[in-house]
């Protein structure tokens, strides 16, 4: 039976994570110039950089494979593999010097994460998520821990509420009613602690693919669920309203609950 990621394309992610990670590095801390982008986002030399370098290794070792990357846009995306490349995941939190940013390198066969890195260059967190094997935390396994509570009980994290657009926000309010706690911030670092087993449930809307696609295969590969708020698997064609569980019963309450 063929692996759903190779070995090669694992260890290649990893490099790219490597090069990355020494671009954001360089410049973290620094009085590097902010530009807004259409969506009024912010966006860095930090953050085109190190897509820049990124894809250039990508169009060396792999030139066949499709590329969708936040900052340089798209090629190739009817390839059998795409990269997907969101190169600082919390520009936010970048620019105000929180380390709590990340770097996100997915790997897509036919439309559906396979692989997937949650990359914290600043304080040295690594998760790997690898469809078919557990995944790690700085080459330990890692894994999800269990809720018995379900949502009551639940330690819970989204990065803003003025994410959520129009009902979105109600449904937002409600389950953030019902947990034990709320967090906020975080972006991508939050979906990496709950595959650590801190967080117990994540909540978000509006995700594009480039924020998402890499926290599949880390959050399932310890243990946990990741699907759009109707229980659907997440692959290209999902709408970036996204579910994580540490267990199902939270994952099952937090599906009620933002249905309403």
């Amino acid at each position: 039976m063929t692996e759903p990621c190779p070995a090669p394309m694992v260890a290649l992610a990893q490099r790219l994570a490597d090069s990355s990670g020494s671009v954001v590095r360089r410049y973290f801390r620094t009085p590097v110039a902010i530009d807004d982008k259409a969506d009024a986002s912010p966006v860095t030399i930090a953050d085109r950089e190190a897509e820049h370098v990124i894809r250039t290794i990508i169009e060396s070792q792999r030139p066949d494979d499709g590329i969708y990357g936040e900052e340089h846009g798209t090629k190739n995306l009817d390839a059998e593999w795409v990269w997907v490349i969101d190169p600082i995941d919390g520009t936010k939190s970048f620019i105000t010097g929180r380390p709590i940013f990340g770097t996100l390198i997915a790997l897509l066969h036919r439309g559906r994460p396979v692989l997937g890195i949650i990359d914290q260059p600043i304080v040295g967190d690594r998760w790997i998520g690898v469809e078919g094997r557990p995944t790690t935390h700085n080459g330990q396994p890692v894994r999800v821990r269990p809720c018995p509570g379900g949502l009551g009980a639940a330690m819970f994290g989204t990065t803003s509420p003025d994410l959520f657009p129009g009902s979105d926000y109600e449904a937002y309010r409600r389950v953030a009613a019902r947990v034990k706690t709320a967090s906020y911030g975080g972006d991508c670092y939050s979906y990496g602690l709950l595959a650590s087993g801190y967080y117990d449930l994540v909540v978000e809307s509006g995700l594009k693919l480039y924020d998402f696609a890499a926290l599949v295969p880390v959050v399932t590969g310890a243990g946990g669920l990741m699907t759009d708020w109707d229980g659907k698997p997440l692959d290209a064609n999902s709408t970036g309203r996204v579910i994580a569980a540490g267990d199902p019963q939270t994952h099952r309450d937090a599906m009620t609950v933002l249905a309403g």
